[in-house]
């Protein structure tokens, strides 16, 4: 059972290379080998959680007591399976989006291989294992951002570039601090490895601050958060990927191993490094919020909505409790679904359409009623209209900072109920504009406006079947998510 861990891992990113060899003579050929591949992987993943092997596995090893090793605990199992979920929805979506972008094999290559990377991250048993995939992840998906080749395309897969190469060698300062004060193999241990008795100096609460930023890059922690609206230009798949599941996930994962599992809460809760880092999560889901309401291009408005939900996230984190893990880790679950469902039907509007802005979706509602119907849930879903899951996480946030106390948690919770306004602004327009236009409004350009096939239909009942399941019977789960949090799993 351990070795399927290492299957898991590799088998996408081993089926996604063998793309360009095999030199499919028909696009239905290659659409039945990626979406095979997928189904194996997420198949793999659903067998591990349900028998989820103790302890872990070296792939090989480095140095020392560094090795490249694997891991499925608790939290591994949160990340996993989200991503086990999400993926083979996203390839079928991309199997139909894709056919007027071009560049199919050099396309499902990376994006194949992307879900092996993505694995790497979540199963990881020590931090040099998340940083080797952390850095793949940078690599793999970077010609997914450059896809098209323009120069936008360009310019921002290089902004991507330089944004995650700095962000990445800030957090491998600190994994050299967390080398010299803690456990030499660097492996994930609940509470952390360093001990607690070390001296709260300077150096290692910058450290800290080093690795939360490095990492918080890719989950577009401000100041470090542009190149998440820029990376828009790529083709929907791909920015519903990186937005919901892959690379923003794979940043706040990252600091909920550095913060619960290396540095440890006992040695952070109550220093300036922990005030620091709350108090940029609680501005920065403000600021993601009200740049959502300022901006009119549909994807970038859904990015910037990402900047602040991907806070909250850090903002659970960051307040160093259980109940605050619990609340972060339910909302990057369900943010995952309620996102990517989202950007699925911003790709829809645009493929069938080509309307871009939000002004332009007026009257969009009577031609596209599965797709309409869809973002109106995700959007309600996202707001936190109970009995919704968006809700469910917003509600565990808010009370585990309303029980910690304190200023910065206080502003915390004010910064949720701002955002929660923002983004019923930000999301419901378009909704208002779509099912009910004005009356002077035209239908002129409507009359061809219609559903998108079932490629990318299917996904989208799927997600809001798991958004009302979600939203209705998700009391064992987040339970489960407790146990995690405590250290029990």
């Amino acid at each position: 059972m351990k070795t399927l861990m290492c299957i898991a891992v590799l088998l996408p990113i081993l089926s996604g290379a063998l793309i360009p060899l095999l030199k499919f003579k028909k696009r239905i050929y290659r659409e039945i080998y990626v979406e095979t591949a997928v189904l194996l992987t997420s198949a793999m993943v659903l067998t591990l959680l349900l028998n989820r092997p103790d302890g872990s596995v070296r792939l090989f090893r480095l140095t020392g007591d560094l090795g490249i090793t694997f891991r499925m605990d608790g939290l591994a199992g949160v990340f996993s399976g989200l991503v086990a979920f999400l993926w083979p929805l996203s390839s079928l979506y991309a199997f139909e989006y894709i056919k007027h972008e071009g560049g199919d094999d050099r396309f499902f290559t990376f994006y194949t291989m992307t879900y092996g990377v993505t694995l790497g991250i979540a199963q990881s048993a020590n931090l040099i294992t998340l940083y080797l995939f952390y850095e793949l992840l940078t690599l793999v998906t970077l010609p997914l951002v450059m896809h098209s080749g323009d120069k936008r395309s360009i310019r921002a897969g290089m902004k991507y570039l330089g944004y995650s190469i700095g962000g990445a060698a800030c957090a491998f300062l600190g994994i050299m601090v967390l080398y010299a004060y803690g456990d030499n193999s660097l492996a994930f241990t609940y509470g952390g490895f360093v001990s607690p008795d070390t001296p709260r100096h300077t150096l290692v609460l910058a450290a800290y601050l080093l690795t939360f930023f490095g990492f918080g890059v890719k989950a577009a922690v401000f100041p470090f958060h542009s190149w998440l609206p820029s990376a828009g230009v790529a083709p929907t798949p791909v920015t519903a990927l990186l937005h919901a599941v892959a690379v923003v996930k794979a940043g706040a994962f990252a600091v909920m191993r550095v913060t619960f599992y290396c540095f440890g809460t006992a040695l952070l809760y109550g220093t300036w490094a922990q005030y620091a880092a709350m108090a940029f999560a609680a501005f920065t889901i403000v600021f993601g919020s009200a740049m959502a309401l300022r901006e009119q291009h549909l994807k970038r408005r859904l990015a910037y909505s990402t900047v602040s939900n991907l806070s909250y996230i850090l903002f659970g984190v960051t307040l160093m409790t259980p109940a605050g893990l619990t609340g972060a880790l339910s909302h990057m679950l369900f943010h995952g679904v309620m996102k990517i469902t989202l950007f699925f039907c911003a790709g829809a509007i645009m493929y069938k359409t080509h309307r871009e802005f939000v002004p332009e979706l007026t009257g969009l509602g009577r031609y596209m009623p599965m797709t309409f119907t869809a973002f109106t849930a995700a959007s309600a879903a996202l707001v936190g209209v109970p009995p919704l899951p968006g809700f469910l996480s917003k509600w565990n946030l808010a009370t585990a900072a309303l029980a910690e106390g304190g200023l910065i948690p206080i502003l915390g919770v004010a910064a949720l109920l701002i955002s929660a306004i923002l983004t019923a602004a930000y999301l419901f327009t378009p909704v208002i504009n779509a099912f009910f236009p004005p009356a002077c409004q035209g239908e002129h350009g409507l009359e061809q406006a219609c559903d998108p096939n079932w490629y990318m239909k299917l996904p989208l009942i799927v997600l809001l079947a798991a958004m009302l399941l979600f939203g209705i019977g998700s009391k064992g789960l987040l339970e489960l998510l407790a146990r995690i949090s405590a250290g029990a799993l």
